[in-house]
This record gives C-alpha cells, structure tokens and sequence, in this order.
C-alpha cells in the first residue's frame, strides 16, 4: 500500500467516527423519558422549538453529551500515551492510583463536612466543588508521588507501573478507614458518588474540561514521533535524540492530569482508557501520528453510547455509565491478557 492511501485508510477511520458520534448523539438527544422526534431536537438546537424542548436539549442532554464527549476522548488519550511510553498495553492512568486517589478524597470531604442531602430517596451533595477539589488532590497526588520517585530513583516503566498498585493499594485502605468513621448517610454519598455519572457534569464543568483538553491533546500530537520512538524501546528512542526520561514524565503527569480532572467532575469510569485505544490499534495500526486523535474520537464514542445505553437500557431509571464501561471492559481486559500471553 503506497502512503496516499495508507494516510487516506486512516482519514476514512477517522470520518466514520466523526459520523458515528453525530448519529449517536443525535440519537442521544431525542430518546429518553421525555421523547423528541428528530426534527424538535434540530429545531431546538437552532433556538426554536418549544420551550420544554430547548429545556431538555440545551439545558439536560446536550451538557450531558459534552461531558460524555470530553470525559470519553481524555481518558482515550491518557491511556493510548500510558501504553506507548510505559511499553505496557494495559496500562491506563487507573494503573497510576488515579481513581483510588480521587475517591479517597471525594470520600475524605465528605466526612469532613461537604456534605450530604437526602432527597425523594436520593443522595446528592450540598457542596459538591469541595468534593471535587478533594478529589481532584486524591487523584494528581499519587500520580505525583510516583513521578517524584521515578525522577529522583530513576524508575523504570515496569517500577512505576508497579509503584502505582502500591498507591492504589495505600489509596483503598485509607478510604475504608474513613468509610468506617463515616455514618449511614456520608457513606451512602461516598458510594454515589464513586458512581461514574455525565450527569453531573453542567455547561460550567465542561468548560473546565475543555481547557484543560486542548493544549494537553495539542501536546501529544506535537509529541507523536517520541511515542512512535519510544514504543521501540529507549535506546531506539535516545539515539533519534529524544529525552525519553523527560519526556515520559512529562507525557505521564499530563495524563494523570487530564484523567484527574475528569474523575473529580464525574466520578470514576473506568475501561474507557484500555478499550479506546486498543481498538484503534486493531483496525489503524500503532502509528501515534493517527492513534492519539483516532483513540480521542473513539473514547468519545465509546462513552457517549455507554450513556444513552445507561439512560435507556432501565428507563426512566438512569443507571451510572460507570457500570456500563465496566461491562464492557471487563471482558476485554481479559481478551488482552489472553493475547498477551498467546505472544509469549
């Protein structure tokens, strides 16, 4: 295959995405408890419509979608750059104790007085940006720990991969202790709100997302030929004049950064990060040129769909599309366990 079409094969890959998530989310906007036909959601997109349905798209679905969107292509990317600069396929940013370090702290504020409200038989929070500033320590501490042990120790990917089942590990016995210090109430808020949920997430925590997004997924991109290098091995990736030690902790923290600041707004997903990638992979190859924007689209994908099939699946009962990811990660973990082994 010449190059045109091996760059054209990519650019069709990446069109069907792009596609799919417009039908997706389309499909997302008008089904739900209060139906939409095709034609109302497009009206209100526009600003007509009826006012119940400028209220259910703009003010409901639509943050919903976008939260499903960045949440999706974050974790995608944090773990496609993961596997490629620790040289391990299953690794994801969750490898790092991102996801223990943010419960611990979502699970430390709210002991300490975050708050919990009990409603129509629903836990909810009366100040849920502490918990999320909390969380969001949680999360970036351990990845931090590890990086400053990596730096001064000169760690290798396989240490640091095993440094992080330490933090996770350390991470899970401090929130039992303060689940067990924690009455009924805050500790049925804890458990919701380890419960992944786009439905948290407003037009404002969106915002913050994507600002956070760009200039990291701008970063990667301009990083593509240190991933291709540094998939070879070190010493491959030295002698084309890359900083490997550098640029891995950098790629690292950056990851663990853009993962932590999804977690701490909408609660722990997980698999998003190991599937995304590795299906790209199947289908495009491992060229960090195409993978990083490739796994984006499909992470976005993978998750917007997660959700309309959370939202639908026991309407008008709205599952956490936590659970979902986590079904449909479970197998395919194994799947990559299994084919590692097979290549050994």
């Amino acid at each position: 295959m010449d190059y045109e079409g091996y760059v054209a094969r990519k650019l069709s890959i990446g069109i069907f995405l792009l596609l799919s998530i417009l039908a997706v989310s389309l499909y997302s906007l008008s089904h739900g408890a209060y139906f939409l036909s095709v034609r109302e959601v497009v009206d209100a997109l526009l600003g007509g419509g009826t006012d119940s349905a400028r209220l259910v798209v703009w003010n409901i679905r639509m943050p919903r979608i976008a939260a499903g969107l960045l949440v999706g292509a974050s974790l995608a990317i944090a773990g496609a750059v993961m596997q490629g600069f620790l040289r391990n396929p299953l690794a994801t940013p969750f490898t790092m104790g991102v996801s223990h370090g943010a419960m611990f702290g979502a699970s430390l504020a709210i002991l300490l007085g975050a708050g919990y409200a009990e409603s129509s038989g629903r836990i909810s929070l009366d100040n849920p940006y502490a918990v999320v500033l909390f969380a969001f320590i949680g999360a970036i501490s351990a990845t931090a720990v590890i990086l400053a042990l990596a730096r001064l120790k000169g760690l290798s990917p396989e240490a640091i991969i095993l440094a992080g089942v330490a933090m996770s590990s350390l991470f899970v016995a401090l929130t039992t202790l303060v689940q067990y210090f924690a009455d009924e109430l805050q500790l049925a808020a804890m458990v919701y709100w380890s419960f992944g949920d786009l439905g948290r997430a407003t037009w404002r925590e969106n915002a913050i997302m994507l600002v956070v997004f760009v200039p990291i997924f701008a970063y990667f991109v301009v990083k593509r030929w240190d991933l291709n290098a540094s998939v070879m091995g070190d010493d491959v990736a030295k002698s084309v004049g890359v900083d490997v030690e550098r640029v891995r902790l950098i790629s690292t923290f950056l990851a663990a950064l853009i993962t932590a600041v999804s977690v701490a707004f909408v609660g722990v997903i997980g698999f998003v990060g190991l599937i995304a990638p590795h299906a790209i992979r199947l289908v495009a190859g491992g060229d960090y040129r195409f993978l990083i924007p490739l796994s984006a689209l499909a992470g976005a994908l993978l998750l917007v769909a997660a959700d309309t099939i959370a939202r639908l699946v026991l309407s008008p009962m709205i599952l956490p599309v936590g659970i979902v990811t986590s079904f449909l990660g479970a197998p395919a973990f194994i799947y990559l366990l299994i084919r590692m082994e097979g290549r050994r």
